[in-house]
């Protein structure tokens, strides 16, 4: 669920240059968020439960699909046009607080889709989202100092790797809904 957080985080830090300080506090904020947004969707997921539960597997595999799948080529897309010349050094930008927030809320999007889907799951949402969103600080805080260090080279290979595993736990979800995965 982090994936992307990390991968924005260490193109930010790449561009920012960020102090260990200012490094948390983007941490927090991408972590805050990414706690808060699937505890929307679960309650958007339940609202609907009512409605869908006889499709809900191909709902999670759908979203998570399309979700994850769209990490993927885009994280694909960048690694293609990141030719850049080894030594080229960008000097830092500053961003402010509302870019930060709103990346923070442009990559929170998967997990607003991953609540949708635990709302058809038996789980304890207030531990899944605290577990994101820690997990989601922890990654972003050493995304911007990671960024800081090697640059944007590496920030794509994150979030393609993460974007293939929603596409994996969606489609684990479908087979086991659907008996192919006992």
């Amino acid at each position: 669920m982090s994936a992307d957080a990390c991968a924005a985080a260490m193109a930010r830090g790449a561009s920012t240059k960020p102090s260990l300080l200012q490094a948390a506090k983007g941490g927090l904020v991408f972590g805050v968020i990414e706690t808060v947004t699937p505890l929307l969707g679960w309650a958007l997921g339940l609202a609907a439960s009512a409605y869908i539960t006889a499709v809900d597997h191909w709902i999670a595999f759908g979203l998570l699909g399309l979700v994850g799948g769209k990490m993927a080529v885009e994280a694909g897309r960048q690694l293609t046009a990141h030719n850049l010349p080894d030594n080229t050094e960008v000097p830092p930008k500053q961003r402010g607080m509302l870019a930060l927030i709103l990346t923070a809320f442009a990559t929170s999007i998967d997990a607003a889709a991953v609540g949708v889907t635990l709302a058809f799951v038996d789980v304890n949402i207030v531990s899944v989202a605290l577990a994101i969103g820690l997990t989601t600080f922890v990654l972003a805080t050493a995304g911007l100092m990671l960024g800081r260090l090697v640059g944007v080279k590496f920030g794509p290979v994150v979030e393609f790797i993460g974007g293939l595993g929603l596409v994996a736990i969606g489609t684990g979800i479908l087979l086991e809904h659907t008996g192919i995965l006992a």
